[in-house]
């Protein structure tokens, strides 16, 4: 009888936890938001630092600490729900359509839509430089949440600048809608499936580029601002194939992330686990990773809490050249000239690009000496309208 009472028990608690730690309906989320979502501000700062003080505790080598970037990507997996995605929709074979090409100086501006799984599409724009010589790095560049219908997403100044910056500096770049963005007017970008769909989509993303010949798969990187910088460090930290990462304005200790798409989904805790961005981007390691932040927002504090303590991690490797933080103590969020050159740098030197071609007789980087394409310009199907802003004037 008392091991019949343990069998149920023991059932009854399992079930419990496993429902705890799986992806909530929107109305579960809300009520559950405090206890398994870390969501937006979740910590002060002073107990961010704490809790990072209590991390740090769980590992002293590098063994250690892999064990650890185990497990949080594992929870990564299954907290998102990327683990219940059938088989069928990661083996789908990728299919392209094609819309207008644009020939610029020195590159060509491709429209086009992947569809990543049956009837499924996702829009972005491909930056070619003119002359591919044997295979070439891809930089894959997911963007923030920016919506004003003259700031809206890809089609962005400075998400064009950077992408033309890449493939003059000798590589392909690719950007493509958030889910339920852009030109993806078939879903809500705010839905309790927004994180596990778009960490699939860059995940099929690097499927689809991985698989062209003129791709140089030991030379790709990822590089995003705010949302964009969210979904940079989680695909870095759980596909092993991305060999630069560039978050931008975005890792931080106390804050999660505003949107479903960044922390809808319990992929810092569950049951006993706990771990929050700085550790998600420290899975990278000792991969090389530049994190840039400044003064204005939640990453004003990188260059003495969160960057220090990720440098500890790649120390552990003695990997410590591997890992930089370009803080702008009087910027303010976004991707920015000197941001975007900071990281242009760093892109360079990792993946052997030619920063001289950006750059003036005394070495000074400017980006902008270029045209600009608008909206309409770069649609896949430009007598779409876009998917409306989720959240008004913010």
């Amino acid at each position: 009888m008392r091991s019949k009472i343990y069998t149920v028990a023991t059932l009854i608690f399992f079930a419990g936890y496993f429902y705890s730690c799986a992806p909530k309906s929107k109305k579960e989320t809300k009520i559950e938001a405090k206890v398994e979502l870390c969501q937006g501000d979740y910590y002060t700062e002073a107990e961010a630092v704490k809790k990072l003080a209590e991390y740090a505790k769980l590992y002293s080598n590098a063994d250690e600490w892999n064990d650890r970037a185990e497990k949080i990507r594992a929870q990564i997996r299954k907290g998102s729900g990327l683990d219940t995605i059938p088989e069928s929709d990661w083996h789908y074979p990728i299919k392209v359509i094609r819309g207008a090409k644009h020939k610029m100086d020195g590159y060509t501006v491709e429209n086009i839509a992947l569809e990543l799984k049956e009837d499924y599409l996702v829009h972005g724009n491909l930056y070619i430089p003119d002359e591919l010589e044997g295979k070439v790095p891809i930089i894959l560049n997911p963007h923030g949440h920016w919506f004003k219908p003259e700031d809206y997403g890809r089609f962005r100044a400075d998400m064009q600048y950077r992408c033309i910056a890449f493939a003059k500096m000798g590589a392909i770049a690719f950007t493509w809608d958030m889910y339920g963005m852009g030109e993806d007017t078939s879903h809500v970008h705010r839905s309790k499936e927004s994180l596990e769909m778009q960490t699939f989509n860059t995940l099929r993303i690097l499927d689809y580029f991985s698989s062209l010949p003129n791709v140089d798969t030991e030379r790709i990187a990822i590089t995003g601002a705010s949302g964009g910088g969210t979904q940079t460090f989680i695909a870095s930290a759980i596909d092993s194939r991305i060999d630069v990462s560039v978050p931008v304005v975005q890792v931080s200790a106390h804050f999660f992330g505003g949107c479903e798409c960044e922390s809808g989904a319990p992929i810092h805790k569950c049951g006993d686990f706990e771990t929050n961005n700085v550790e998600i981007a420290a899975c990278f390691a000792p991969k090389p990773l530049m994190l840039v932040s400044d003064g204005d927002d939640w990453t004003k504090n990188v260059y003495k809490v969160e960057y220090p303590y990720i440098k500890r991690i790649y120390s552990m490797f003695n990997a410590t050249d591997n890992v930089e933080n370009a803080h702008f103590a009087n910027e303010v969020h976004n991707y920015g000239p000197s941001k975007r050159k900071a990281a242009y740098k760093f892109l360079a030197k990792h993946l052997n690009l030619n920063i001289e071609n950006i750059s003036d007789a005394k070495g000074n980087i400017d980006d902008t000496n270029v045209q600009l394409l608008k909206v309409k310009q770069l649609m896949v199907f430009p007598d779409k309208k876009l998917s409306e802003d989720p959240w008004g004037d913010e």
